[in-house]
């Protein structure tokens, strides 16, 4: 199966790589360009068409496996056999799939209009809302152990509409919101496969392998904008996709696998704890500031980071580093007792409340300098 997942991940990446270098070439005829000025570092036009690649290398991916699925039994037999007795349990799930691959149809084309005509921030939280609440309608909501639908309905929306956002304003430096995507990907999967299914007492291989396959297609994005080198943007496109198919599939996977380590629905909140907390951070800001949540500035994680000294490279190392730390402590949880969770969530908070305090100092001694 390993060796499967491999394969997967270099066609996919190689799929999503041809799509984006392709696609710079007719981002100028398609109005998908990003322009110096304002809050923009870079110096001259880049294309904002990353997301495309990104889409096209998973929607590939599996309409191929839709096709494989539909092909005579005499084809199927040339698969591995890690492969091929999965191919009932993925026909049963395939309706599952493509309902959730709409959803995110929806949210990529929302991203898409917004890159090129710059949408207002109410039909943005609409369409995205709307989105959400079709992924809770179809069943997939938080299970936190509260045996109120309406409740546990709310905060899925939330959670969704909240991740899709924490991702695109994420998007702020070179490599840094794929970059932090993939490694929370990754971790997401792991965690899928050390997590039984109580129904089946299988590993999830269903939602490991479409975590996968996401984060081979933005691995194959990053190869065209990572923190040492950028000639392509991901865009709206390639962020509201990336923050709904990654908050959607946390609501798919079934984390707490024993009912004596209640502490695993902490999981994806730990896991994704670094875009969270960009985006709550900066909301924050903007607010004391009395400026619009929604008003773009240079107040995130990564721009606090360059105050402290760092350059920007430096900066999405370092943020890289953050979310591997809080991703460990997240598979920590499956070896631990309830106690022991605690610690480790203890820990992480601690580890982002040094950060915000180190980035509040700095803002305070840069404030009395210039004073000064």
């Amino acid at each position: 199966m390993f060796l499967a997942y491999i394969v997967i991940f270099l066609f996919v990446m190689f799929v999503s790589f041809t799509v984006c270098y392709q696609m710079k070439r007719y981002a100028g005829k398609f109005g998908l360009m990003d322009f110096p000025g304002d809050r923009k570092i870079h110096n001259q036009p880049v294309p904002t068409c990353g997301g495309l690649g990104i889409f096209a290398g998973v929607i590939l991916f599996f309409a191929i496996c839709q096709l494989i699925l539909f092909a005579p039994t005499q084809l199927q037999t040339i698969l591995p056999q890690s492969i091929s007795i999965r191919l009932d349990g993925l026909m049963q799930r395939s309706l599952q799939l493509w309902i959730l691959l709409g959803f995110g149809t929806i949210v990529f084309l929302l991203g898409v209009l917004d890159d090129k005509f710059n949408l207002h921030w109410v039909i943005r939280i609409s369409v995205q809302t709307l989105a959400a609440i079709l992924a809770v309608w179809q069943g997939w909501r938080l299970t936190i152990f509260i045996d109120l639908p309406i409740l546990t309905g709310i905060l899925s929306v939330i959670w969704i509409v909240g991740l899709t956002n924490s991702f695109n304003m994420l998007d702020n430096m070179n490599g840094l919101s794929g970059g932090v995507a993939a490694i929370c990907g990754i971790f997401l999967a792991i965690v899928m496969i050390l997590s039984p299914n109580p129904s089946s007492l299988e590993p999830q291989f269903f939602v490991a392998g479409f975590l996968i396959v996401l984060v081979a297609s933005i691995v194959g994005f990053l190869l065209h904008n990572n923190p040492f080198y950028a000639n392509l943007f991901m865009g709206n496109s390639g962020s509201y996709f990336i923050g709904f198919l990654m908050a959607v599939s946390t609501l798919i996977a079934t984390f707490s696998s024993n009912s004596q380590l209640p502490q695993t629905i902490f999981v994806p909140i730990i896991i994704l704890a670094i875009p969270l907390y960009d985006m709550i951070s900066v909301i924050i800001i903007r607010i004391k500031n009395c400026k619009s949540p929604f008003e773009g500035d240079k107040n995130h994680f990564s721009h606090r980071l360059v105050e402290l000294g760092l350059n920007r490279t430096q900066s999405v190392l370092t943020i890289y580093l953050a979310t591997i730390i809080c991703c460990i402590g997240a598979v920590l949880l499956y070896q631990v007792s309830f106690s022991g969770a605690i610690l480790i969530l203890a820990q992480i908070i601690m580890m982002l409340l040094l950060v915000a305090i180190l980035e509040v100092a700095a803002k305070y001694n840069e404030e009395n300098r210039k004073q000064k």
